[in-house]
């Protein structure tokens, strides 16, 4: 008589060089059998109890095996498509009867038992097609071989199968609560808050388990495998294998969640020689995110764009098994960024404004007349802003501006102009905008390129300290004035002084040194002195320089920290 182990393998010799085992569910032999993972290396066999990885080229079927030995035995297995929907279906044929050669009591050759069963078609028990993760579960099979074949007719791609005997005791996959469902429990412009049900693995089996959430702007996963396939869409895990050869399936290590150290240990997955499998070409990487987050069923996701649409899903995963299951995911639109108020400018009046940082505001100036020219002038007060001006949509200008700046723009008949200026990365803007189409007269004062305040060392005295800046060919009035500060003024404070939109009407009457008219047309000679007197022995002062243009707007200088001399 002929065991019916060794039927089966004469049955799949040809899909190997050399005798395999079939796998069994004898404990012992089970676990000797996953330890040795080139075991099911170019296998046809589906053993008991494992999940197993293999790939799939498109239009070319694949078939697996698997015997129950006896009557009335459950049976459950499980297809999980990867990368692309599968056609699968499970059959069952009879195995042929041990009946005798002419009567001699020795069996049928074993090539005849072999291609008896090849030819016979077996009865369909079960078929899909789809891309979910499909199930067949019978609580009690008749004994035979069963032949799993799948068909991929999109493009080539990876799936997994589970088969086991004994699907009451195994419980590999995590159960899902009653309500399956991720809700959506907070929604912001940039933030999602997700919950969901614990699953009944981790809080009634006490089996560790682990939640992962994923987030895309495609559609919602059916699968981790899926997932994987997607974050590794351009990486070797997607290289093709040579055709008749299959990944070891048989890496439980793997198999969900890479370990840390699997470019090392994952030797099925290495990218093969050119020479080897089909060309695949390299796709560009989805914008997906996978993060595993222990066992929390509540989590925010964060960084997200205003006003977009994302997809969510969450799998549970057995931490012994490495084997998962979803969900149902959901999907909900970020809200839209908070509508930024436009600003109308006036035609030749000065408009404030404050930036925060990083920041942006937007400007509106419509000329009610026709026009040729339209003058911007922009006085930065504290760090550099950055402006763009657009005319009817079509962009004219985009620079940053520091101190004062003056734009003239060429004009046109019932133009309307969108001004946006944008904040500094290192902190908070507040400049003065003045937009006009008849500059007859400049609102602000002229300034020279260094508006920095020198002081003459030497010419320090005990109550006194001279100091001297630079002008310009238009005729400007300079008012000086002075600050005691201590000895530990430092930049933070100096910076906080350095609002240049400030004039002189905030500073006290008795910091007040004096105020002169001053301009060269030589810009070479175009530089004053002057002398501060009445000071204090050893003592810091903060010297500040205002020049005020003819529309009474004013521009301070840098401002300059001088110390008398303590004895003279």
């Amino acid at each position: 008589m002929v065991p019916l182990h060794w039927c089966l393998l004469w049955l799949l010799l040809p899909l190997s060089s050399r005798t395999q085992k079939l796998p069994t569910r004898d404990e012992e032999l089970f676990q000797m059998q996953i330890r040795d993972k080139a075991f099911f290396h170019d296998s046809s066999v589906i053993p008991d109890g494992a999940e197993i990885s293999s790939y799939l080229f498109r239009d070319t079927p694949k078939r697996y095996f698997f015997v129950v030995e006896e009557d009335n035995t459950p049976l459950s297995v499980t297809v999980t498509p990867c990368d692309a929907p599968l056609e699968w279906k499970l059959s069952l044929q009879e195995l042929p009867e041990e009946t005798s050669g002419e009567g001699s009591g020795d069996p049928e050759p074993l090539e005849q038992q072999r291609q008896q069963i090849i030819n016979e078609e077996g009865t369909e028990l079960f078929s899909y097609k789809g891309n979910d993760v499909e199930y067949f579960i019978s609580s009690s099979s008749p004994s035979g071989l069963y032949q799993l074949e799948l068909l991929s007719t999109e493009k080539d791609t990876h799936f997994k199968v589970y088969a086991t005997t004994t699907p009451e005791s195994d419980q590999p996959y995590p159960e899902l609560p009653y309500d399956p469902r991720v809700d959506v429990t907070s929604l912001g412009r940039t933030t999602v808050t997700l919950a969901w049900k614990p699953s009944p693995t981790a809080s009634l089996l006490k089996q560790p388990i682990q939640y992962c959430v994923v987030i895309n702007k495609e559609h919602n996963f059916k699968s981790l495998c899926a997932v994987e396939a997607k974050l590794s869409a351009d990486d070797a895990f997607m290289m093709a294998p040579k055709p008749g050869l299959d990944f070891s399936p048989f890496d439980f290590a793997h198999f969900g969640f890479p370990s840390e150290n699997s470019g090392k240990e994952r030797s099925f997955l290495a990218k093969p020689s050119p020479k080897l499998g089909r060309h695949v070409n390299s796709r560009p990487k989805v914008d997906i995110q996978k993060i595993c987050i222990g066992n929390k069923n509540i989590f925010t996701v964060s960084d997200l764009k205003p006003d977009t649409q994302y997809y969510f899903d969450v799998f549970v995963a057995n931490s012994n098994s490495n084997m998962s299951t979803a969900y149902v995911g959901t999907f909900a639109r970020t809200k839209e960024e908070a509508k930024q108020k436009t600003v109308e400018l006036k035609d030749g009046k000065v408009t404030d404004v404050f930036v925060k940082r990083k920041g942006a505001k937007f400007l509106r100036f419509a000329p009610v007349s026709s026009h040729q020219k339209v003058t911007f002038f922009i006085h930065s007060c504290l760090d550099a802003v950055q402006i763009q001006v657009r005319r009817d949509g079509k962009l004219l200008l985009s620079q940053n501006v520091e101190g004062i700046r003056q734009f003239q723009l060429r004009g046109k008949p019932k133009a309307k102009y969108l001004i946006r200026l944008k904040g500094h990365k290192k902190g908070a803007s507040m400049l003065k905008i003045l937009a006009t189409t008849r500059p007859s007269k400049q609102p602000f004062p002229s300034l020279p390129e260094d508006t920095r305040i020198k002081a003459f060392d030497k010419l320090r005295t005990c109550s006194s300290a001279t100091v001297a800046w630079l002008g310009t060919q238009d005729r400007n009035k300079f008012c000086i004035y002075k600050k005691e500060v201590d000895d530990s003024y430092n930049q933070d404070q100096k910076r906080r002084e350095q609002n240049q939109c400030l004039g002189p009407d905030t500073r006290k009457k008795s910091e007040k040194v004096l105020c002169k008219y001053f301009h060269s047309q030589n810009l070479q000679k175009a530089v004053t002195t002057e002398t501060i007197k009445g000071l204090l022995p050893g003592k810091s002062y903060l010297l500040d320089v205002y020049v005020i243009g003819h529309g009474g707007h004013s521009v301070k200088y840098q401002s300059k920290v001088v110390k008398t001399r303590k004895f003279c």
